[in-house]
C-alpha cells in the first residue's frame, strides 16, 4: 500500500496544443464555431454589465452591442468588440489562464441561467483558426489589461496604464492561411446570422467602408397571443424557408417548466421514410442545434419546429442538448400542444384536419396501430376503405357497432359486389388497416369486430328454393366439370344484386398458390426450382380426402343469364359461356389472369363468334 507521507499536491499539466486538438476533433463540429463562442462571450459580458450598471458613473455605459470587424486582404486581422463588463488583471489570471474555468457561475458554483457559456473553453476555440489570440479588456474604474495566448501553450499578461480605453473587451487574431475564409466578411456574416440573428443584443458587422450592417431580427417563432397573430405572415414565411414549402399550419409551442417557446410547422408533404426530424433549438436567442432529433416526441414526424429556451441545458460543445429531465418535461409539454392542435382542428376546422390526415395517413396509421396514447385521440379521424366507400373510422363506428373486415385486398374485392350498403365491410388489406380495426373494441365502447371468412360468407348466401333444386344441382355438376381443369368448383346461390352473374371466391391458400405460379412464370431457373419445391410441399399438405383446396365460382341463380344458361342444351355454348363467366369473375375480383386464363378468354370468344356466324 503506497503512502502519501511527504508528498505535496501538484497541479495538472495542460498541453494546450492537445486541448485544441481535442476541441476540434471531439467537441466542436469544426473551426467555424469560433465566431459563435466569441459572440456568446460578448453577449454574456453585456448581460453581466447590465446587471451591475448601477455602480457605473452616469453616462459611462456603453451601447450594449457587439461589433465585428472581419479580416480582408488589406487587413488580415479579425477583431470583435463588446460593451460588456470587461476583465481586470485578477480576472485574466483566474479565467483566461485556466482551462475550464468559467466566470458564469453563482456563489454556489452553479451555472447561471441568464448566461449562455458555462464551461470556460469558448476562447480556446479561436486556436482552431489562429496561432495567437490577443485579448484587451477593461473593467469599469480599473486599468485595462492585455492577454496574449499562443497555441503552443504559453501566455502573457500586461496591465496597461491609463483609462482611455472603453469598458468592455476586444479580441484580435490573425487567421491561418487555410482558415482565412472563415474570418472574411462573407463567411462571418453568414455564420453570425446563422448563430446569433435572434440574440437580443445588437450584432454589427463592419462593411469595409466605415459603416456597419446589423443581422438581428425579432424571433417571430417565439411570439404569443396578439403579437403572434399580427406577425402570422412573417411566421409562415419563416416556416416556408425552414421546410422548403408553405406549411400546412403553424402551431404555438410552449413549456412553462423550462421557459421554452416556439412554433411547430406542419409539413405539407409526406416526409421520406428515411428522413430524420430536424428541429432548430435556440438558448437565449443563440443557436444550439439546428437538427435536433429529441425535442419533439418520436410520433411527431409530421412537424418541424423552432424554439427558444432558457431552461434547457447545452452540452459542452453547445451543439446539442443534454438529455436530462428538463428535456423530457419539455418534450412532453410540446407533444401535448400538438395533440391539442389535432383535437382543435377536429372540432373547429375538419377540412384542414382531413387534409392533414390525407397527407400523413400512412405515418399516422403506423403510429396508431401500436401506440395506445396516440390511438386514443387520433384514430377517429383516420379513414378506411369499405364496401360502401371511403369513410372515417368515427363515421364507421357511429354507423354500426359490429364491424367486419377482410385481412387482404383480394378477399375484399371478391366480396365487395354483394355486401349490403347498410352493413359495409372494411378493406384491411392496406398497410396497418387490419391492425387498427382489431383495436377498435379497446377504443370505442360497445364495438366488436369480426374477420370475414369466405367460406362462412358463402354459407350465409341464400340457397335457391327447394323446387329449383333439381335444375340447380344439374347446373352445378355441368359447370364444375367444365372448370375442373382450373381447380374451380361451382356452387349456386341467390344473392343481390341480381346483375352480378357470378363471384370468384378463393381463400388465402388458393391465392398464395396463384401468386407462386405467377412468380414461377417470370423467375429464372434457380428460383423456379425453389418455387417448384414449395409447390410440392403445399401439395403434400392436403386434407384427408387428398383433395387440393379449390376456388369457388359462386353462380347467382337470380341472374337471368345463369337461368338461361342452365336451360341450354348446347354443350358448346354452355362450356364457352361458363369459361367466360369464370374469367369475368376473376377480373371483377381484380385477380391477375395467368396464361391459361388469357388463352381461355381468347378461345371462348372466338368459338362464340363462330357459333353465332354459323347460326
Amino acid at each position: 500500500m503506497s503512502s502519501a507521507v511527504g508528498s505535496a499536491a501538484r497541479p495538472f499539466q495542460v498541453d494546450l496544443h492537445g486541448v485544441v486538438d481535442l476541441l476540434s476533433r471531439h467537441i466542436y463540429s469544426g473551426p467555424q464555431v469560433y465566431l459563435r463562442e466569441l459572440i456568446q462571450n460578448g453577449r454574456d459580458a453585456i448581460v453581466e454589465r447590465r446587471n451591475s450598471a448601477a455602480g457605473e458613473a452616469e453616462g459611462s455605459a456603453g451601447r450594449w452591442e457587439i461589433r465585428i470587424f472581419p479580416s480582408s486582404p488589406d487587413n488580415p486581422e479579425f477583431r470583435i468588440d463588446d460593451d460588456g463588463v470587461g476583465l481586470n488583471a485578477d480576472d485574466v489570471a483566474q479565467l483566461l489562464a485556466t482551462v475550464g474555468r468559467s466566470s458564469k457561475r453563482d456563489l454556489f458554483d452553479m451555472p447561471r441561467q441568464d448566461l449562455l457559456g458555462q464551461f470556460g473553453i469558448g476562447l480556446l476555440s479561436c486556436f482552431m483558426v489562429a496561432d495567437e489570440i490577443v485579448v484587451v479588456s477593461r473593467k469599469a474604474g480599473e486599468s485595462a489589461v492585455r492577454w496574449v495566448g499562443s497555441a503552443a501553450g504559453t501566455f502573457s499578461v500586461t496591465v496597461l496604464d491609463g483609462d482611455e480605453l472603453p469598458v468592455g473587451t476586444s479580441v484580435k487574431l490573425r487567421p491561418r492561411a487555410d482558415d482565412a475564409e472563415l474570418c472574411g466578411r462573407k463567411k462571418v456574416t453568414e455564420l453570425a446570422t446563422r448563430y446569433a440573428q435572434y440574440l437580443p443584443v445588437p450584432i454589427l458587422i463592419a462593411d469595409g467602408t466605415g459603416g456597419f450592417d446589423t443581422i438581428n431580427q425579432p424571433p417571430v417563432f417565439a411570439l404569443a397571443g396578439d403579437e403572434r397573430t399580427e406577425h402570422r405572415s412573417a411566421l409562415m414565411e419563416l416556416g416556408t424557408a425552414l421546410i422548403g414549402a408553405r406549411p400546412l399550419d403553424a402551431i404555438e409551442l410552449g413549456s412553462p417548466a423550462t421557459g421554452t417557446r416556439g412554433t411547430a410547422f406542419i409539413l405539407p408533404f409526406t416526409p421520406p421514410p428515411s428522413a430524420r426530424p430536424a428541429h432548430a433549438v435556440y438558448l437565449g436567442g443563440m443557436l444550439v442545434d439546428e437538427r435536433s432529433q429529441d425535442l419533439l416526441p418520436e410520433w411527431a414526424f409530421f412537424a418541424r419546429s423552432v424554439v427558444d429556451s432558457t431552461g434547457l441545458k447545452p452540452t459542452a460543445s453547445r451543439e446539442s442538448l443534454v438529455a436530462d429531465e428538463a428535456l423530457e418535461v419539455t418534450r412532453t409539454e410540446l407533444g401535448a400542444a400538438l395533440r391539442a392542435w389535432v383535437i382543435r382542428m377536429g372540432a373547429g376546422n375538419p377540412n384542414k384536419l382531413a387534409e392533414f390526415v390525407a397527407i400523413h395517413h400512412l405515418g399516422l396509421k403506423s403510429l396508431v396501430a401500436y401506440d395506445d396514447e396516440l390511438a386514443s385521440f387520433l384514430t377517429r379521424w383516420l379513414s378506411v376503405e369499405t364496401t360502401a366507400g371511403r369513410m372515417t373510422i368515427e363515421e364507421l363506428v357511429s354507423r354500426q357497432k359490429h364491424i367486419r373486415y377482410t385481412e387482404s385486398m383480394e378477399e375484399f374485392r371478391q366480396i365487395a359486389a354483394i355486401v349490403p350498403t347498410e352493413s359495409p365491410v372494411v378493406n384491411g388489406g392496406y398497410v396497418y388497416d387490419a391492425e387498427i380495426i382489431r383495436r377498435l373494441p379497446f377504443l370505442f365502447d360497445g364495438t366488436s369486430v369480426e374477420k370475414v371468412a369466405l367460406a362462412s360468407l358463402l354459407d350465409s348466401l341464400a340457397v335457391p328454393a327447394l323446387a329449383q333444386r333439381a335444375p340447380v344441382l344439374a347446373f352445378e355438376q355441368r359447370a364444375s366439370a367444365v372448370l375442373k381443369s382450373f381447380d374451380v368448383q361451382v356452387s349456386v346461390r341467390s344473392f343481390a344484386p341480381a346483375d352480378v352473374s357470378a363471384l370468384y371466391l378463393a381463400d388465402d391458400a388458393v391465392l398464395r398458390g396463384m401468386q407462386r405460379s405467377a412468380a414461377r412464370r417470370v423467375s429464372n431457373s434457380l428460383w423456379n426450382g425453389v418455387l417448384a419445391k414449395a409447390e410440392k410441399s403445399r401439395e403434400a399438405a392436403v386434407d384427408l380426402n387428398n383433395q387440393m383446396a379449390k376456388a369457388t365460382l359462386c353462380a347467382n341463380w337470380d341472374n337471368p343469364l345463369i337461368r338461361t344458361l342452365a336451360q341450354s342444351p348446347d354443350e358448346a355454348v354452355f362450356n364457352r359461356t361458363m369459361k367466360l363467366l369464370y374469367v369475368q369473375a376473376m377480373l371483377a375480383a381484380h385477380l391477375p389472369l395467368g396464361a391459361a386464363q388469357r388463352s381461355l378468354l381468347t378461345e371462348s370468344l372466338s368459338d362464340l363468334v363462330q357459333l353465332s356466324v354459323s347460326h
